[in-house]
């Protein structure tokens, strides 16, 4: 069983929610934040990024309002590559042609059923590896 780790700001707190609970066949672990009152998105972002380094999830998704800050603060770690996806086709080469390890998504922009939408495509996508891998240890050795 795939182990997906989340985590999401006050903005992103509810439609975190919504994937842990419409996605049950999959394995949680939520890095918070577990309320809505107003909280600072790095904290769940570097959660995440630790697990997923550490071996003990999979993937990741992060949540903003705009997606953007997660977007930014997951990239500050090496071996993780977040892509903030908007639709389907994005979210699918996200993961097969970028080795996005981590989904980014824009709560403000984003609704329930288009997050889920996004999270599928993502998912059943394979990375490709070979050319595409190659471009990663590129990314690694900046």
């Amino acid at each position: 069983m795939i182990k997906i780790s989340i985590g999401a700001d006050h903005r992103g707190f509810a439609l975190k929610k919504h994937l842990i609970n419409h996605f049950q066949e999959y394995a949680w672990s939520d890095q918070g934040t577990h309320t809505d009152e107003r909280t600072d998105y790095p904290l769940y972002a570097k959660r995440v990024c630790q697990e997923i380094l550490s071996g003990q999830a999979d993937v990741g998704i992060v949540l903003c309002g705009s997606g953007v800050g997660m977007a930014i603060a997951a990239n500050r770690f090496k071996g993780i590559y977040a892509a903030l996806c908007w639709n389907e086709e994005v979210a699918r080469m996200a993961r097969s042609d970028d080795g996005a390890n981590v989904l980014v998504l824009a709560a403000d922009f984003t609704t329930p059923e288009q997050a889920v939408a996004l999270v599928k495509a993502w998912l059943s996508a394979e990375f490709k590896g070979e050319q595409y891998q190659k471009r990663l240890e590129m990314l690694d050795n900046f």
